[in-house]
């Protein structure tokens, strides 16, 4: 019955590891999204330190091809330092997502604040031209995520964009997407979208923090997994030195 499941932990152990090779991609890929999308919404976001989850991530994904490689090797050879080595930095990585879903849950917490504080400089930095940073941000997240304005499209009589061009309009890209000429004029409100961007860009931030909380989480509950199998092998290697290898012709460390 031991053996039975002393095989059965090590085998499980030897699928882990393939697990944390896909992990590592799947979370140096989550990592990568958050940089891309905060590029794309940076204007909106002063705060770089909320970037710390995604670095950490993407840390944590790269050490994870390295974890799979030292666990396939220590469990397939049965070797204890190995086993011992791969529990620790197993161990090490568990607190660091811990870390990373805390920080998550912290900097989720401050998206709102950050974008209400910054949304309107950036509106008022607007000059409808396309080499403009600050213009290219706001046309770009109001045609993506299908808003005018901060709050609705009234907002944009308040900037000075509007004032100095005088003519009654908002940008084009408040212009709903099906309908070819929009001139976004507010005497015709019905062409333009009627959500404002600021709550829009608060969620789509905070969906960007989850998933890197959800991608932490549940790799550490498989890291968990893994440390147990691997515990278990060890105190097996310890108690008893001559039970059956994996691979038969293996070696002892």
């Amino acid at each position: 019955m031991g053996q039975c499941g002393i095989t059965s932990s090590k085998t499980v152990l030897v699928f882990l590891n393939l697990i944390f090779w896909a992990a590592a991609g799947i979370l140096c890929y989550v990592g990568a999204y958050v940089f891309i999308t905060y590029d794309d919404y940076d204007h909106f976001f002063e705060d770089v330190y909320t970037l710390i989850p995604a670095v950490i991530i993407i840390a944590v994904g790269t050490l994870l091809f390295i974890i799979g490689l030292i666990g396939c090797c220590a469990t397939i050879r049965e070797s204890r330092c190995g086993l011992a080595t791969f529990v620790i930095i197993l161990l090490l990585v568990f607190i660091t997502e811990v870390v990373v879903v805390v920080l998550g849950y912290i900097y989720r917490a401050k998206v709102e604040d950050e974008v209400d504080h910054s949304i309107r400089k950036v509106y008022n930095r607007y000059n409808g031209t396309n080499p403009d940073a600050a213009s290219r941000a706001i046309d770009y997240v109001q045609r993506q995520l299908r808003c005018c304005g901060i709050h609705n499209y009234s907002d944009w009589e308040n900037t000075i964009w509007f004032k100095q061009t005088k003519n009654n309009s908002v940008p084009l890209s408040c212009c709903k997407a099906a309908l070819s000429n929009c001139t976004g004029s507010l005497t015709r409100p019905m062409d333009l979208y009627s959500e404002g961007c600021e709550a829009l860009v608060v969620k789509k931030l905070q969906e960007i923090m989850m998933y890197v909380i959800w991608a932490a989480l549940a790799f550490a509950a498989i890291q968990l997994l893994g440390m147990l199998c691997a515990c278990i092998v060890l105190c097996r290697r310890s108690r008893d030195p001559a039970y059956e290898l994996l691979i038969a012709g293996g070696t002892y460390a």
